[in-house]
């Protein structure tokens, strides 16, 4: 499915019907032939977007699965790289794919569940790409305040997320769907797979970071483009 290189439907509904750790581990090798891997474009207007912004010494990537988002995000960095993910399998792939352009730059990789992560002041920049979905809303204030800690004083949390889609619109119904079905695969199937649509999205998210000293600057990613306004970059900055 998606690609030639890609999952099957049937690799693809045995990953589904794992724990979120062994889905991962087990759609790894092919994740990057998958829609689910942040697109490189995005990913590019977030590095343009944050080079003003430099230096940022020490870069932690958050859930950082294969690594793309390390790999774009390699020019910003000025001393050391960290990718964290509990995924055995992603963070393998990583570990082949994730190249520092030069000896100065450290490339680390941690194997932790994020809810358990405990950075302290330790990094310049966080960064999260694709991963909001895999963090239940009851744990969304938690989840902030650890990339809080992690920040030190004056660092930075950049991320992509959107506003609310329009209820007239598909995108919204396609992830209604999705999140039922999801649902409802979990109240009949244990372990749980986690991952929703429609969370952690501006502006309520606003109020997490902000209640965690965080000073949040809003930037639409596709200024361009009337259609796509409700997708941001938010930028907030640890006093």
């Amino acid at each position: 499915m998606f690609h030639r290189d890609g999952p099957t439907f049937f690799e693809l509904a045995r990953q589904a019907l794992s724990s979120t750790q062994r889905g991962y581990d087990l759609l790894a090798p092919k994740f990057d032939f998958t829609p689910f891997r942040t697109p490189d474009a995005i990913l590019e207007l977030v590095v343009e977007r944050l080079k003003p912004l430099r230096p940022f010494p020490r870069i932690l990537d958050v859930c950082c699965g294969t690594g793309a988002a390390m790999n774009a995000m390699m020019p910003l960095c000025g001393e050391e790289m960290v990718g964290l993910d509990f995924s055995e399998g992603m963070l393998n792939v990583a570990k082949q794919d994730v190249k520092p352009p030069t000896d100065k730059v450290k490339i680390e990789f941690v194997q932790k569940e994020v809810m358990t992560m405990d950075f302290c002041d330790e990094f310049d920049l966080v960064v999260s790409f694709g991963a909001f979905g895999h963090v239940l809303p009851r744990d969304e204030a938690d989840f902030v305040k650890r990339i809080a800690k992690a920040l030190r004083s004056g660092g930075k949390f950049a991320f992509v997320t959107s506003e609310m889609p329009s209820k007239l619109g598909a995108t919204y119904w396609l992830a209604r769907s999705f999140n039922a079905a999801m649902h409802l695969r979990n109240f009949l199937i244990r372990p749980h797979f986690v991952m929703f649509y429609l969370t952690f999205l501006w502006p309520n998210v606003g109020v997490l970071l902000r209640e965690n000293q965080l000073d949040v600057k809003v930037f639409d990613l596709f200024p361009n483009e009337p259609k796509l306004k409700i997708y941001k970059l938010i930028v907030a900055e640890k006093r």
